[in-house]
């Protein structure tokens, strides 16, 4: 079967608590979002870091909902459970502003952002005081825990079963980022496809290069 035909198989991602890795690197963050339900909490990150998994998991538990762009009437969210991805990118400060002043009074919102608020830029002076004085939940770099659970979830979402070394070597050879285990997991698909390879250690060694010439995926 060669790539063209296995990519279309990918599943959708399962942000389900199941899922969820916890490691030292976002233990506290994880405890902070499950246990907020009210107010304003600013969820940061690195890219991968588990953000939008995190706030799969409390739109599961709080019945939240996400916005996906400025709503017309912002009075009509009172006292809902709302969460914004990539706050920091919000096309529309006043709304944002209004939203926040609104969460303040009843409701909960959770904001994604690969920043603190701190850096977000707000050319309104009021924003930008209610962006420095929000509460923030930080996810760190994914450690070893993390980047194995990403490896095996991103392999099984191409029905991929790699021989039980691959993930061990991946974790030594690769940058430590989830970005750079999506290339790796999507370059030995299609070397498994173009090739009819199981993926295995060998194939990984060619896919990383030797270790003397340095991390193709760095």
């Amino acid at each position: 079967m060669n790539a063209q035909l296995r990519l279309p198989l990918a599943r959708e991602p399962d942000f389900s608590r199941d899922r969820f890795a916890t490691s030292p690197a976002n233990a506290a963050a994880l405890a902070l979002v499950s246990s907020w339900n009210a107010g304003t909490l600013a969820l940061v990150g690195p890219e991968g870091s588990g953000k939008t998994h995190l706030a799969h998991i409390w739109a599961a538990d709080h019945g939240a909902r996400f916005l996906t762009k400025p709503p017309r009437d912002i009075a009509v969210l009172g006292g809902q459970r709302l969460i914004i991805e990539n706050a920091g990118a919000w096309p529309d400060p006043e709304s944002l502003f209004h939203l926040l002043n609104m969460v303040q009074v009843s409701g909960a919102l959770i904001l994604t952002s690969h920043r603190r608020p701190a850096l977000w830029p707000a050319a309104l002076p009021d924003l930008r005081s209610r962006l420095n004085a929000l509460a923030v939940a930080e996810l760190a770099e994914p450690d070893d825990a993390v980047l194995s659970a990403v490896l095996t979830a991103l392999f099984a979402e191409r029905h991929i079963r790699p021989t039980p070394d691959v993930i061990p070597y991946l974790l030594y050879r690769m940058e430590r980022s989830i970005p750079a285990a999506r290339r790796v997991v999507e370059h030995l698909d299609e070397a498994a496809a173009q090739q009819r390879r199981e993926v295995n250690r060998a194939l990984a060694i060619e896919i990383m290069g030797d270790p003397g010439t340095g991390n193709l995926f760095g």
